[in-house]
Parts: C-alpha cells; structure tokens; sequence
C-alpha cells in the first residue's frame, strides 16, 4: 500500500514534484567533495594579459586594445552580478579610449616591472593600485545575452604583496542583428514543443569558457509525480554511483536516431564512501524480495498493489507476492514497517546473500607478488622500496578473519620460490631453472596465512633487499613466473601483483622492443598500442575463470611496453600503474611509489564478483567498457572489484518503451574482503520522452565526455587514433547541430554568425577540445608509447571525478591568492579561483599551480619577485630555482604554508589511490619539461591542433551544414 501523503519514514520528507533536483544522499554530494561550493565569495585578483583577436567569421569585433580573457567567471545572460563583477559601468568609462591612453598603459606597465613591483613588495605590502578606468561600447540588449570581454591590464599588488592585476570592467560588443533573427527563429520554433523545458542559450564564439561550471551538478532528473512509493529523497542514484548521458530516455529507437545523441550508463558502482555517514545500507535479514520473472530486486520504484500483499516489478511489470518477512523483524519478532526498509527508501543497498548466492564458501583474501629481481630493478631500488612497502604495510593488509593468505615469487632469468611454513626460523628459497614447463618445487608453504607466519615474512622483506644487490643478471622471465603464480592461487582465487622493470625477454610471454619513434604520432603506432603476444590476453582469460585478478606496477626506465602488459590487469578487472624513469633516489618518486603501493595493498576491495546491468523492458545492453571480462552477452566477470572504478555500457532500445519511466538496475554480486557474500544494488530511474528538444535539455555533459573517451579509445585501437579524434568532434558536431535545428527551429544549410548552445552544454565543445589534445589519442610525436598506453589505461577507470581535470586540469595563480585562499573554512580548504588553460593567463612575473590529478606543476615566470622566491621556495633568486621533480619545503610564510596545504588537499581529495607527484618548470627550464607543461594549456594551438577559438569556428562552420553531410561524416 502507498503511504498516507505527508508520511515521513524516518527520513527527510521528498521535495515537491516541482522541485527539479532531489537532495544528495548521505556521502553523495551533487558535486565532488573537493570544490568549496559553499565557501563565501571572495575578490578575485588575478594575472590578464591580452586576448588573441577573433578569427573570420566571430560576430565579435576586434577592440583597439586587445581585451583580456582571464579567470574572472562571465556573467550568465539575465542572471544578476557576480560578487567579483561590478554591476554597473559609470558614464566616464564610455567613453572611447584613445592610442594615447592606450599607449600610457602600456608605458606604466613596462615602467612598473620589475623594479616598482619588487619595491612594492617589500615596502608597501598591503597597496594595490588604483582602479583603471575601463572603456566599453554601448551593449545591444538582445535577450540579455552579452559577450564579455576586458580590457588590457595594469600590474598590481596582491593582499599578499606579491605582484597581481587589477580586475578590470568587462567591455561589451553588439550582436549582430542576424543573431537577433536566429533567435527569434528558435523561439518561434520551439513553440510546438510539448512541456519540453528548453535551456537558455549560450554565445560561446569570442568569449573564454566559464570553467567554474565544470563541476557543477548535472541537469537534474524531473521525475512524474509519484514515481517513488515513499517520500526519500535518496530514492534515485546519485551521479558518482550511476548517471546516464541523457538524464530523459527515447520513447523509441527512431526518437533516439533523430536526436543523435549517444545513450550510454557511467557506472562507478564500488566507489568509496566520503565518511562514517555515507556507508551504504546493509540488509541484513535475508529477506530478498525480486521479481519472478526479470529477477529485478524490489526498489523505490515499484508498486503495492492488492492491499500491499503483491508488488509490481518497475521493469517488466510482472505482479510477485511480498515476502512474508518483508513486514516481519525475525531478531526482535515483532511487526514492523516497510516504508522504513532501506530497499524501499535507498537507491543503493547491500543485500547479505544467503547461501543460494554462493557456489562455494567465500573466498579468503589471497596476494601472490611476483617481483622482478633483474638489474634494472635492483639498481633504481625499486626492489628495495617495493620490500620496505609491503613490510610497514602488512598491518594494513585486509585480513579481519585472519584468513588472508600471501605469497612470494621473484623473478629474473630463473624463479625464485620462497617457502614461508610458521615452523621455520628463516624463510627457504627454491629455485627453479627450467621455463619451459613451470612446476612448483614444493606443493605446500608457498601460499601462507599472513598472520600465522608474520614473523617469518617480516624477516624475508627485511633480508630482500639485499638479496640480489650484486645481480647482474639482465634478463626476465615474467610470462613463466605469471604461471607459476597462478598455480599457486587458482584453487582458492585472489590477487596477482606483479612489479616489472625488465621488458620481459625469455620464456613464455617473452617480447622485444617495438617502439619506433619514426611512427609515433601517424597511422602507423596503432599496432604499437595494442598487445605485441596473445599470451597476455589468453592467460588473462584463464585467470577470469579461476577468479584471479592482477595487478601490474610497470617501472619504465626504458620501454616497457604497458599496451602489452596492460592486458592482464584489463581482463582481470585488476588496475595498472606506471612510473616512468623510476629511481628511488628522488625521494619524489620513491614517496609516489610508497604511498600508491601501500594503497593499493590496503584497498577493500570486492572478489570473485559478477556484475550485470537490467532495465526496463525494451532496453538493452549493447556493449561494455572497462576493465572486466564479458561472460555472457549482459554478464561481467570480475575477479577483483577496485574501489573506484569506472564503467561505460552503451544501452540500446529494441521496441517502444511503456510507461512514463525506464529504470536501470546494477547488481554486484561480490565477496567483501571480510568474508562477507553481499549484493550491492543500485537503481536509477529516469523519465520517458518523445521529444528531441527534452532529449537536449536533459545531456549530462560529464557522462558524454566519459563515453566519448572510451568509444574514441576503441577506435583509435581497432582503426587509427585520427579516425578517434574526427570520431569525437563529429559526435559533438551531431549534438550542437541536433540543438540548432530541433530546439532553436534554425532551417538546414542556415548560417548565423554565433555558435549558440544550451547552457548545460556550454563546456561541451572545451571538453571535447582537451579529448582530443590529451596524451590518451593527440596528434603528437613527442610522447611515447608506454605513455599513451598509461594515458589510455586511465582514461578508461577513471571516475567523472578524477576523469574531468584529467582531460582539463586546474590552474591556480599562488603569486595573486586572495587572503582566504590556501586557508581551512568550515566548508574545508579554501582553493584559489581557477584560471583558463591559456599562456595568456601566465604573467612573467607569475607563479602558478596546475594539477591534473596524476601530476602537479608549479610554473614559475623568468621574472619572478626574488622575495617570493625566498618565501616559497626558500632560495634567494629565480636562478637558484631548480627545474623538475621536487618536494616543496617548508617555510615559516603565509604562501609557502597555503601552497603546501593546497597540495596536501589535492593529494587526498579524489577518489583513488593516485599520489601526485609536484614538478617545477622555471619559464626558461629543459624545452622538453617546458613543453610538458604547456601541453596541458588546451586553450591554446598546439601541434596544429587548434585553439579553443578555432575550434569553436570549427563547429560553426560544420554545425551549419552539418545536416548535409548524410554519411559523409564518420562518428561513432
């Protein structure tokens, strides 16, 4: 039966129907934990510097001073000022500025630097320079739809005293009166649109990306009334447990061919909790109630029927009885309410399975390390550093039931077993020499209880180190000693981690050397980037079957060929990890390494797991991304579940869908790393529409991105990576030109003169500008193949947390912070504004911060106040600076602890185990460190790729006709 309205079950009520965005769920905010949404506003005082004129074609006049895009966020049309914007342009600053004042700009500026502004700092520390006045034009009030632009700026002096840029008034251009009749087309042809909430539209040609919206929460889903039976507002999956790339389903298959938009579930159905009230709930009465017929687990989105004795499955329809304990509490035997089950009010729960869930009991928690002893690995410590991590880790293994079992394989040009029994003093090495046919040299004491043999393993990781320090053997049998392993643990299944140095080189599984550096970057590296042996991927399948996952720590000091080794940990469902030119003598690396390894040892992680993906009838699952192997045609087999790990399934309609609502239901049938058989449930539940216009609005911009990257990463593997990148601008070309003509009305082969898109989308087109400039599928010679290979990797696990700065990274100016910055708030760490990913941002007197999550640079300008120089870095000069890997110091100032602080914060605020290591790059450093860093400026035209400018007439121009193409066009 439905409750009375009103009734509350124990939980916050559920918001009206009206309200278009339910409350996160506990530990699931709206957007990821690390951005201070709630921190107060404070005054942005950034560096700016000159805009590049407009290209041919931008409605965008070109001003006598080039105007300057710098961070400052852009006033959304008909939205009121921002805090840092001013609201109202006086009368004296209409007027036109002249090549006399324009010129005295340019003579204060070059007078001020450097000697006023190192003054400036050491005397007067806490001046800034006056206010400037600002010129604009008069603003054609369109729709309330205007372009900001700034105008060039004057150095100042930050809070802090080190050297800045006054925020200038924003100068304002006309649109041209062609704009005014495309959008008063739009209007008129969207009239038709049946309930459709269209979004409002956004110019995007000449004007810099507003990047604060990068994280802001998604188009919201609009349920119809009453879809949920109970008033939680946790009843649908938040977007970090499970979203869709359109938050509205097709009713049809031709509704969704004509809105050319892709259909696609983002999963991350394993991510960590973000605290002690986030835990999932667990059932734990072994009450299961699910539906006869499509085996759905009941859920907020069914119906009671007849008297709440039957329910109705919410995918195929079907009536099924209601567990007579459904209403029945067995521990205290008495009644209790149903509206409180957590399976009724949560979008995601943990069933406790019984033992019809189970084949065998489960499984112990099992890690077999395969560790390379070659040279290489010896002499850049890698086995030295791998050995101390795991002995100060072994408390952190899981092992609550003292059941956990580990074992020791090292390998070179032989194998090393070692004999672990808790009866001997000492642990006993067993080599073995032959490779052609593995055995195992003794049947018994390979694989040990961890806690029973504590001690002897303790004093083996003790003695490893300098076990083979005088090796000079440079050879390496992995795919051998990868056998061995798994003889050890397929009867019980588990873990192998393997860490590789040494391309391997004899044996089973042995490779050569393929990189060439004359294919890098043309049609010819396809190959190299995927597997050079069959036997990576056969032996992989083997280890699905035996529920053995693996791991694979790659240490690159030449090529190590990660496409290839890759393979083990992809159909495994394991994760990959790799550390270019390693050497544990820079603390830098040694520290990246320690602290990844220790995670991941420490991971509570899912074992012997399946995972399969129901929906409502009608709907199914047409093709899977990620790192797992496909048992069946909608079953995914996976050994190891990571926490954090990413999965992309394209969903594809078969027949018209009945009902207002289609619902999807993840289920993971999983061993906890405790012992525990559970099944974690996740629900989502989206509306049904026939209309392309309700299909536009409701684009998760995220989830696009995350699809467009694994479906560019499959071609770019089976075709070459220029058919990827072309993949990905065409799909982005069908989206903004399916919104041109079905929801602004504007005919086929119109031209206008703006590039206009639905503000949800307006930082489409800049994510799918930094896909197409990232290492993952560029057009560029200068990475190699085991980076790609990594970029790839990544690309395809990651989270919509860590996947967005990935492709566009965060830049913070250290130099111009404002007071609050860098400082702890009730809301947490306070982060700086970020700046667009331009040089134009990058003053020559700057210091700047950017971080991608896998890598943090400190970018430092040939004319750098030496005080600053001494305050963080705590050297005298820009010349006593040193270029590369570095750990900050500590130093007793304000910047030097808010830089330290912001990097801590960094290292701990996503999701995963990643730890990024910081690098300085002094504006006149190691070309190939400097290109590094400039690489991630997506902004900006490399490698001839265009800037986001150019990429942005690129659209127009092929938005305009893109209608024409009629399979000209490849997209995915």
């Amino acid at each position: 039966m439905r409750p009375p309205p009103g009734f509350r079950p124990g939980m916050p009520q559920q918001p009206s129907p009206q309200q278009q965005q339910r409350p996160p769920q506990p530990g699931m905010p709206m957007s990821p934990p690390f951005v201070n949404a709630a921190a107060p506003m404070y005054k942005q005082q950034q560096p700016q510097s000159g805009m590049a004129g407009t290209f041919s074609g931008s409605p965008v006049p070109r001003p006598r001073t080039p105007p300057a895009l710098d961070g400052t966020p852009h006033s959304v049309p008909g939205s009121p000022p921002l805090a840092s914007q001013s609201p109202t342009i006086s009368a004296a600053s209409s007027a036109p500025q002249s090549p006399i004042t324009e010129q005295h700009h340019r003579t204060t500026r070059k007078r001020m630097y450097p000697e006023q502004i190192a003054k400036a700092y050491m005397d007067q520390p806490n001046t800034a320079a006056g206010p400037m006045d600002s010129f604009s034009s008069p603003a054609f009030q369109s729709q309330q739809q205007q372009q900001q632009q700034q105008s060039s700026p004057v150095p100042t002096m930050t809070a802090q005293g080190y050297p800045g840029t006054q925020p200038q008034q924003q100068q304002q251009f006309q649109q041209p009166i062609g704009n005014q009749v495309n959008q008063l087309a739009g209007q008129f042809g969207g009239m038709n649109l049946a309930n459709a909430q269209v979004a409002k539209s956004i110019p995007l040609l000449g004007a810099a990306p507003f990047i604060a919206d990068l994280n802001a929460p998604a188009s919201p889903i609009i349920l119809p009334q009453n879809s949920s039976i109970t008033n939680s507002p946790y009843a649908n999956a938040e977007e970090s447990y499970k979203c869709c790339t359109v938050n509205a389903i097709p009713s049809n298959e031709s509704v969704l061919k004509k809105s050319k938009l892709p259909l696609a579930l983002v999963l991350a159905p394993y991510r960590t909790s973000d605290g002690d009230g986030s835990q999932v709930p667990v059932i734990a009465d072994s009450v299961i109630a699910r539906c006869r017929r499509c085996r759905t687990y009941i859920n907020p989105f069914v119906t009671f029927v007849e008297g709440g004795q039957r329910w109705k499955c919410n995918l195929c329809f079907l009536l099924n009885d209601v567990p007579a304990a459904f209403d029945y509490d067995a521990q205290t035997q008495q009644p209790v309410d149903r509206w409180k089950r957590a399976e009724l009010n949560y979008s995601c729960v943990e069933y406790v399975a019984p033992t019809e869930y189970m084949v065998r009991p489960p499984q112990a928690p099992a890690y077999v390390f395969v560790i390379d002893v070659s040279y290489s690995a010896v002499q850049s410590g890698m086995v030295a550093t791998a050995a101390r991590t795991i002995l100060d880790s072994l408390d952190r293994i899981p092992d609550e039931q003292k059941r956990t079992q580990v074992g020791f394989i090292t390998v070179d040009s032989s194998l090393h077993f070692y004999n672990m029994n808790s009866a001997l003093p000492e642990p006993q090495m067993l080599v073995v020499s032959e490779l052609e046919d593995v055995f195992l040299p003794t049947p018994s004491s390979l694989l040990v209880n961890l806690s029973d043999s504590k001690e002897v393993i303790q004093g083996f990781l003790e003695k490893l180190p300098d076990m083979f320090k005088e090796t000079a053997n440079v050879n390496n049998a992995l795919g051998t000693a990868l056998q061995a392993a798994f003889k050890i643990v397929s009867p019980y299944g588990g873990k192998i981690v393997c860490l590789q140095s040494t391309l391997p080189n004899m044996g089973t599984g042995a490779l050569k050397v393929r990189e060439d550096p004359k294919v890098i970057g043309t049609a010819k590296e396809t190959p190299l980037l995927n597997a050079g042996s069959p036997f990576y991927k056969s032996f992989a399948v083997d280890c699905s079957r035996s529920q053995v996952s693996c791991d694979m720590l790659i240490f690159g000091g030449q090529y190590a060929d990660v496409a290839t080794l890759g393979c083990l940990p992809r159909f495994t469902g394991g994760q990959t990890y790799y550390y270019p030119a390693f050497h544990a003598s820079r603390t830098e690396d040694a520290t990246k390494f320690a602290h990844e390894f220790s995670e991941l040892l420490a991971e509570q992680i899912g074992l012997e797991a399946v995972l399969r993906v129901r929906a409502s009838r009608n709907l199914r699952m047409s093709a899977f991304h990620g790192n797992f192997f496909i048992r069946s045609t909608d079953l995914l087999a996976l050994p190891n579940v990571p926490r954090n790990q990413n999965y992309v399934i394209e969903v594809a309609i078969e027949d018209e869908l009945r009902g207002p609502t289609a619902c999807f239901q993840t289920a993971l049938l999983h061993t906890t790393c405790y012992g525990e058989r559970r099944i974690r449930v996740v629900t989502l539940c989206l509306p049904v529409t026939n209309s392309v216009p309700e299909l536009v609005s409701s684009i998760n911009a995220r989830a696009v991105v995350s699809y467009l990257a694994n479906k560019a990463i499959e071609r770019g593997l089976t075709s070459k990576l220029e058919d990827a990148r072309d993949a990905v601008v065409n799909k982005t070309i069908d989206i903004l030109g399916v919104y041109k003509s079905q929801v602004l009305g504007i005919g086929k082969g119109s031209s206008s003169p703006q590039l206009t898109v639905p503000d949800h989308l307006k930082l489409l087109p800049l994510l799918a500008l930094s896909l197409i400039k990232h290492d993952a599928i560029s057009q560029t010679s200068r990475i190699s193949t085991d980076a790609r290979s990594n970029a790839i990797n990544l690309i395809r696990t990651m989270p919509l947390q860590l996947l967005v700065p990935y492709l566009y990274p965060n830049l913070y100016a250290l130099h111009s912070m404002s007071p609050e910055a860098g400082e702890i708030s009730e809301n947490g760490v306070v982060f700086p504004t970020p700046l667009n990913l331009t040089t134009e941002r990058l003053e020559p007197h700057g210091c700047y911060l950017l971080e991608n999550g896998q890598d943090i640079f400190i970018w430092i300008g040939r004319g750098v106040v030496p005080q600053l120089c001494v305050d963080l870095f705590g050297v005298k000069s820009y010349d006593q600076l040193h270029s590369g890997k570095m750990t900050l110091p500590v130093v007793d100032t304000p910047i030097n602890r808010k830089t330290n602080l912001l990097i801590g914060k960094i290292r701990e605020m996503r999701r995963g185990n990643y730890y990024p290591a910081v690098v300085t790059v002094k504006e006149d450093s190691d070309p190939s460190l400097r290109l590094w860093f400039l690489s991630h400026l997506v902004e900006d035209r490399s490698d001839n790729v265009m800037s986001y400018q150019q990429f942005l007439q690129h659209l127009k121009d092929r938005v305009s006709y893109y209608e024409q193409k009629k399979g000209g066009i490849k997209d995915f």
